[in-house]
């Protein structure tokens, strides 16, 4: 456990602003963390279609769902647009007169 502090300590004293200072080092490290980066995202992502693609879900599948509609609800829809349609009906075969205020 010393030794790891005593690493720590050696880092902190190069990242001081009178340690030497090496760009290309720098420059190497931070190329080398950011390829590592760029190839764990396009893994990540090769994986996740290939699951995608056949067929498998990423995370917790879904629960099954319960029917959103009742056929009851639907019957008094559609008893609905029915008496709708029969009162369209009647205007449209003259049994209902319709008196233009314009004419």
């Amino acid at each position: 456990m010393n030794a790891f502090f005593l690493r720590a300590l050696s880092v902190l004293k190069r990242l001081r602003s009178d340690a030497d200072i090496d760009p290309v080092r720098d420059w190497l490290v931070m190329l080398l963390f950011s390829t590592v980066a760029f190839l764990g995202v396009v893994v990540w992502n090769v994986w996740a279609f290939e699951t995608v693609a056949r067929g498998g879900v990423i995370g917790a599948p879904a629960p099954a769902a319960s029917p959103i509609f009742d056929r009851a609800a639907l019957d008094a829809a559609r008893a609905v647009f029915a008496a709708r349609a029969g009162e369209r009906e009647k205007y449209e075969t003259g049994v209902y007169r319709l008196a233009d205020p314009s004419q």
